[in-house]
């Protein structure tokens, strides 16, 4: 265990983190129910040790300024060489812990828990994971300073997009490489870290495109280029707007052509992904297919980003993508299962 951690690591920290990943994300906790032991706790791990930056890097009540010694506070904590503890960036983040926390926050009110967990993983797996979170929080911190005058984040280029989109997702999917990539053969292992990004850019970009009122609303943060927005004489505090929801709708559509061309790529990942240390096809392949009815979906009624505030495959869908891996499910018809949904709903 590292010395510098204030709580002692114990069975119940990973039984919380479980408990906790399920309010946190359903659509997560559905990948971590998909797989099993030892690859079901190192991924919910990984994924809430994430959570606590990402929710620091949202908050519209921190000032820029704050969030950013924060996340730096907390990259601290990650790296073997600093004396910073678990401690140090506990007793930092709780001033800013709201009153009545929502799930997020109840997670980063519970940081020493998270990193407890993380220390109870095997050295391989915590070597997986550190790095890829350490980028992740100082990618955000960069962000965060960048925009700390504007109050929140406002995407200026497709370039930057897929910036920020690595920092919060590609990371991310690095991670997953890297747990998984010990087991593959070198040409699998190769193609996997090669696919890695389009696979986590993939999803992301699929959020931005669906969640552009919530993101602006809840975190004032437009992800839409303005060299995008320019071309339809858009200002970022006009993208919530449902009078503006036709124009926004031709920028939603360019955000999710770019998620589209990132498809074949996340599918290789897929397809050569090992399914070994609990790893299984299933837990990968469900946000990826539901991904595809989500671009379906926004590209049949782009407008309902801004107009309902919320685009995305209806349960039915849902349940019959989750129903394609109650049996064992042949991953050499990935392909045409994506062609499926993609023209049409599955079930």
């Amino acid at each position: 265990m590292d010395g510098r951690q204030s709580h002692q690591p114990t069975a119940s920290d990973r039984e919380w983190c479980h408990s906790a990943v399920q309010d946190v994300s359903r659509t997560f906790a559905l990948t971590i129910d998909a797989l099993e032991e030892p690859m079901a706790t190192r991924i919910c791990v990984g994924y809430l040790l994430c959570r606590v930056a990402d929710t620091v890097e949202d908050a519209t009540s921190i000032p820029p300024a704050e969030q950013a010694a924060l996340l730096e506070t907390y990259d601290a904590v990650l790296d073997p060489e600093s004396a910073t503890t678990a401690a140090d960036f506990q007793r930092d983040v709780d001033e800013h812990v709201p009153d009545d926390p929502d799930a997020d926050w109840r997670v980063v009110a519970e940081a020493t828990r998270v990193l407890a967990a993380f220390e109870t993983l095997d050295e391989d797996a915590r070597e997986a994971i550190r790095p890829t979170v350490r980028e992740m929080t100082t990618g955000m911190a960069s962000f965060v300073e960048r925009y700390a005058d504007a109050g929140g984040l406002r995407i200026q280029s497709p370039a930057e997009l897929e910036e920020y989109c690595w920092y919060v997702a590609g990371t991310v999917g690095e991670l997953v490489t890297e747990l998984l990539a010990r087991d593959a053969t070198p040409d699998a292992a190769d193609a996997m870290r090669e696919n890695a990004r389009s696979f986590a850019l993939l999803l992301q970009l699929v959020n931005v495109a669906k969640d552009v009122r919530p993101d602006y609303e809840e975190e004032n943060n437009v992800y839409l280029p303005q060299s995008w927005l320019d071309e339809h004489d858009l200002d970022p505090d006009e993208v919530a707007d449902p009078e503006n929801a036709s124009r926004v709708a031709s920028v939603v559509e360019r955000v999710t052509d770019r998620a589209r061309g990132y498809v074949d790529g996340a599918q290789r990942w897929l397809e050569v992904m090992p399914t070994s240390q609990g790893n299984t096809f299933a837990a990968w392949a469900v946000p990826f297919l539901l991904a595809v009815g989500t671009m379906r979906e926004l590209g049949d009624r782009p407008a309902d980003v801004v107009r309902e505030g919320d685009v995305k495959v209806d349960r039915e869908e849902v349940h019959a993508v989750l129903a394609l891996f109650a049996d064992d499910f042949d991953r050499s018809t990935i392909g045409a299962v994506r062609e499926r949904i993609a023209s049409g709903r599955l079930g």
